[in-house]
């Protein structure tokens, strides 16, 4: 009888042994420990919009344009809205960025060349009275006009409390000037490179690109937090647009016709890459780099900077300026055709 039970115990144990070991090697077999994919078995998709939009195509090749004020220079999207900065009619545009209706055409700039979001209002540079203007999204009231130390200020940044403008002296000499968002109270107006003209926030600094007179152009990374210099960085002939990637900051050279790839840690330039004649804006979409400049939009690979397509649409004959980017379209501003093209 005891020797029945012993067999009958061991028995058990085998089983119950077999059974966690078919289990466990099941569990492997599926990946329970390891993130599942997504929907069909497909790797997680970067930006569910464009699913949404069922745009499974790298862009509208239609021919989409919208009018806008005279001279479109400057670009900036505000979560609902594409705006833009009329530079030869002293306006700013709000379109609806759904299907491009013309929400309001606003008064009471001068010779505006940047626009840029700090998530309540749009901020106005103008370029010949040498200061910025606080609108409201809601409605483009104006809520305030605020000086900076120098002349032409043009592409803004926001850092999440703080506006960032770029401006120059009469000899080329530039700062970047902090203003706290809230209330436009300058902060501090910071040293940079000769001619600065465009900027952009990598989380952590704030990066401007010095227009220079001739020769390599360069690039200052400054600590928002203090204005710090971090470290100024050699670039192309003329920099001007400048966006951030999650990684690195690109820089566009107008004179070289390329874009420089800097590492935002340190400012290594890790590659310079051929795009089209005279670049102006660049933006990133989640996924790649796009070019305005010329008489055509330029996409990258980020990776190795190779060119993906070439864009021309209502453009061919249109230089082409600021960029930006919604969530799921391109934006590019046509300076001497008054319009912008949704890609």
């Amino acid at each position: 009888m005891k020797t029945r039970i012993v067999i009958g115990v061991s028995l058990i144990v085998v089983v119950l042994a077999m059974a966690n070991l078919f289990v466990s090697h099941a569990q492997q077999a599926v990946g329970v420990s390891a993130t599942p994919p997504a929907g069909n078995g497909v790797p997680p998709l970067s930006n569910p919009l464009k699913v949404a939009l069922l745009k499974w195509y790298a862009a509208n090749e239609t021919g989409i344009t919208f009018p806008v004020g005279m001279g479109p220079t400057g670009v900036a999207f505000d979560g609902a809205n594409i705006w833009t900065a009329n530079y030869n009619d002293g306006t700013v545009t709000k379109l609806r960025a759904s299907d491009g209706t013309v929400l309001g055409t606003f008064k009471g700039f001068s010779a505006p060349g940047g626009v840029t979001f700090d998530g309540a209002n749009i901020w106005v540079s103008n370029s010949i009275t040498n200061n910025v203007s606080k609108v409201r999204a809601s409605d483009g009231t104006i809520l305030g006009t605020f000086p900076v130390p120098g002349v032409v200020p043009w592409w803004m940044t926001f850092d999440g409390a703080n506006i960032w403008v770029p401006s120059e002296n009469a000899n080329g000499n530039g700062w970047v000037t902090k203003l706290r968002a809230s209330d436009g109270k300058n902060l501090g107006n910071f040293a940079v490179g000769n001619s600065p003209i465009a900027s952009a926030f990598d989380g952590a600094s704030v990066w401007v690109t010095n227009l220079g007179g001739g020769g390599p152009g360069t690039v200052t990374k400054l600590r928002a937090s203090d204005g710090t210099v971090l470290g100024t960085f050699t670039v192309g002939s003329a920099p001007f647009g400048i966006a951030f990637d999650g990684a690195y900051m690109w820089v566009v050279n107008q004179n070289d016709s390329t874009i420089s790839k800097l590492q935002a840690s340190d400012g290594t330039v890790v590659g310079t890459f051929p795009v089209q004649t005279g670049p102006y804006g660049v933006a990133f979409d989640g996924e790649y780099i796009w070019v305005s400049g010329g008489l055509d939009i330029v996409e990258l690979r980020p990776n190795d900077g190779s060119i993906l397509h070439r864009y021309y649409s209502q453009m061919y004959t249109h230089n082409t300026t600021g960029i930006a980017f919604d969530g799921a379209s391109i934006w590019v501003a046509a300076y001497n055709g008054n319009f912008v093209d949704k890609f």
